[in-house]
């Protein structure tokens, strides 16, 4: 990758909120999540036992180990973002032989012409939203046989929410014949709340809900806790991971709630599986 150091003189503040969660008929959580800025991401792990969260462990730490994260870290674009999501795919199926996959979502703050703009980038079915000026909706556009019917006209966006085949992906990392993701490039507004979530949220609670807890409640990681709470309310099928991202002026909102940047795979995950365990 060729990379210039990069200044980072803007007017931009962060402040990140996530959590994870096994759900309520799971055994496993083969979500894992990263949220080290500037990348924020969620990936999904699949493949049974055990693989799922090999495979979406080896992608967040394949983004956690680059040269992107860190204080001086390096002017970044879509095609070195692209060259480090082939690197995590052919770490995953060297480790698993192709037996395992995962979705992986998010976005990286990256410089364009001297300012801050979101890269947004996607693989399968988890999601990316964005609250910005009042107006709220999905960024990622999901990489699922359902959503392709839905392109085609064949079944509505309200079908789709409840149709059978509605998890079933048509790319991924580590797995299948497509791991090719979707980019999109926008600028950073104050005030602009990113959402990233595995579809453990997205199918058990209504787009609108999810807009009711991102516009009413200001700390991201009250947002997120909230968001999972949400989830194990309306039954918690899948296992549900959600990134929630401010951003702020860079003199403005201090009071605001900032999480230590981390990095959670799920075997990384222990403590969480043991107060999980609790409930069972």
């Amino acid at each position: 990758m060729n990379h210039q150091e990069q200044a980072k003189d803007w007017d931009i503040k962060l402040t990140v909120g996530y959590a994870t969660d096994r759900g309520l008929k799971r055994q496993l959580n083969e979500d894992s999540l990263i949220a080290s800025e500037p990348i924020f991401a969620v990936a999904d792990g699949m493949g049974g036992h055990e693989a799922g969260e090999v495979a979406s462990g080896i992608c967040v730490r394949t983004l956690g180990e680059s040269s992107i994260i860190g204080e001086h870290s390096p002017v970044f674009s879509a095609a070195d973002l692209e060259d480090l999501l082939r690197e995590a795919d052919e770490h995953i199926r060297a480790e698993t032989g192709g037996r395992a996959g995962t979705t992986l979502s998010g976005v990286v703050l990256v410089e364009e012409s001297g300012m801050p703009y979101w890269l947004f980038f996607n693989v399968g079915d988890s999601r990316t939203y964005r609250l910005s000026q009042g107006r709220f909706g999905q960024i990622s556009v999901d990489h699922s046989e359902v959503q392709e019917l839905v392109d085609r006209g064949h079944i509505t966006q309200e079908q789709a929410a409840g149709h059978p085949r509605r998890h079933v992906i048509t790319r991924a990392l580590g797995t299948g014949d497509d791991s090719e993701a979707d980019y999109w490039l926008m600028p950073v507004e104050v005030g602009d709340r990113i959402l990233i979530c595995s579809d453990g949220l997205s199918t058990e609670v209504p787009e609108e809900r999810i807009y009711s807890l991102l516009s009413s409640l200001t700390d991201p990681q009250q947002t997120a806790d909230a968001l999972v709470e949400e989830t194990l309310r309306c039954g918690a099928r899948d296992n549900v991971t959600v990134v929630v991202v401010d951003a702020h002026g860079a003199d403005g909102d201090a009071d605001l709630h900032t999480t230590a940047p981390r990095t959670i795979g799920a075997d990384t995950a222990a403590a969480a599986a043991e107060a999980e365990a609790e409930r069972s």
